[in-house]
C-alpha cells in the first residue's frame, strides 16, 4: 500500500514540520539565482531594482532565461526533499515513489503520450474554432532552446510538485493522521491555493482555483488508486512540457517562445477550459486507467483507513532496523 510505504522510515510528526521548513529553505536558494539576474539585468538598464512579481521579473529577462531560472528554483526544492527522504525520514526514493517491487517507467510514459496527444488536441482544437486569437510565435532557434530546457527542467519541477503534495505530505498526513481521506483533501486543496499567486488568477479571477484544485484530487486520486506516483508524475510532466512548448500568453506563468500565442481577452473561454477538463476530461480518464490497470475497491483505497504494519525486527533498503 502506497501511503503505508512512510512507515518503512522515521515517520515522528515533526520530522515533516521539519523536512518542510528544509525543503522551503532549499526553495528559496534556488530562487536567488533568478533575483540576482533580474537585479544585475535592471542595473544594466539604468533601473534602480525593486520589489516585483514573477510576471514583471520574466518581462525583464529573454523568455528562454527567465524560465530557465524560474524552473531552477522547484529543481532546488526537489533536491532539497530528496535529501529529507533521505537522511531525516530513512525512506529510498523509490519507497516514495511507489509501492511497486520498483518504479514502473511504463505507467509514466504510457500516460505522458496519452495526455499529451489531448491536451496538445485541445489546443488545436481551440486554434481551429478561433484562429483570430491566436499569432504564430514560432522563432526556430529560441524555440530549440526552449526545447533543450523545457524537456529537461520542467520533468523537474513537476516532479518536485508531484513529490511534494502527493508523495512527501500524502504519506505524511497518512501516516499521522491514520486514515486517506484526509491527505487527499489536504493535499488537493493545498496544491490548488498554491497557484493563487499565478498571473492566470489575476485575469481570469479566482474560478481558475476550480481546475487547479480539481487537478488537485484527480492526481490524488490517481496515486491511492494505483498505489503509487507514476501516473501522476507521467500526467503533470505531460501537461506542462506540451503547453509550454505549443503556446503562450502575456498573462500566464509560463512566457516562452511556444510555437503559438494567445492575444484573446483573458476569460474568453474560461468555460471549457476550467469545467470542462475538471469535470468531464479528469473522469473519463480515471474511468481508462481504471480499466486499463484493473483497479477496484475504491471505498476503501480513497476513505480506508491506514494501518501500521507490525513491526517485524526485519532490515528495509536502507539498512536500516523496521
Amino acid at each position: 500500500m502506497y501511503v503505508e510505504q512512510g512507515f518503512k522510515g522515521l515517520h515522528e510528526w515533526w520530522r515533516y514540520i521539519v523536512g518542510l521548513v528544509i525543503v522551503v529553505i532549499g526553495v528559496i536558494i534556488g530562487q536567488m539565482p533568478f533575483g540576482l539576474a533580474v537585479i544585475i539585468k535592471m542595473k544594466m538598464m539604468g533601473d534602480t531594482p525593486q520589489q516585483l512579481d514573477q510576471t514583471q521579473m520574466l518581462a525583464i529577462l529573454d523568455s528562454n532565461l527567465g524560465l530557465f531560472l524560474m524552473l531552477l528554483t522547484f529543481a532546488a526544492g526537489l533536491g532539497a526533499l530528496f535529501l529529507v527522504v533521505k537522511f531525516l525520514h530513512h525512506l529510498s526514493l523509490k519507497q516514495l515513489t511507489t509501492s511497486r517491487p520498483k518504479i514502473d517507467w511504463k505507467r509514466v510514459f504510457f500516460i505522458f503520450l496519452l495526455w499529451g496527444i489531448i491536451s496538445s488536441g485541445f489546443i488545436l482544437i481551440e486554434y481551429w474554432m478561433a484562429p483570430e486569437d491566436y499569432v504564430l510565435n514560432f522563432k526556430p532557434l529560441q524555440f530549440a532552446v526552449l526545447c533543450l530546457i523545457a524537456i529537461i527542467m520542467i520533468p523537474l519541477q513537476t516532479a518536485f510538485e508531484e513529490y511534494l503534495f502527493r508523495g512527501y505530505l500524502m504519506q505524511g498526513i497518512g501516516v499521522i493522521f491514520k486514515n486517506k481521506w484526509l491527505p487527499l483533501l489536504i493535499t488537493s486543496v493545498t496544491f490548488g491555493l498554491l497557484h493563487i499567486a499565478n498571473p492566470e488568477v489575476d485575469k481570469l479571477g479566482y474560478t481558475i482555483l476550480v481546475y487547479y484544485i480539481g487537478t488537485g484530487f484527480f492526481l490524488g486520486i490517481m496515486t491511492l488508486m494505483d498505489e503509487g506516483l507514476e501516473l501522476s508524475l507521467g500526467f503533470h510532466a505531460a501537461n506542462n512540457l506540451f503547453t509550454a512548448l505549443l503556446v503562450t500568453a502575456d498573462w500566464t506563468a509560463f512566457q516562452t517562445y511556444s510555437v503559438l500565442k494567445d492575444v484573446s481577452e483573458p476569460g474568453k473561454t474560461g468555460l471549457f477550459e476550467i469545467f470542462i477538463p475538471v469535470f468531464v476530461v479528469f473522469p473519463i480518464l480515471l474511468f481508462i486507467l481504471s480499466k486499463r490497470y484493473k483497479w477496484t475497491n475504491w471505498k476503501d483505497k480513497l476513505f480506508g483507513q491506514v494501518i501500521e504494519p507490525q513491526q517485524t525486527g526485519s532490515i528495509d533498503e536502507l539498512g536500516q532496523s523496521t
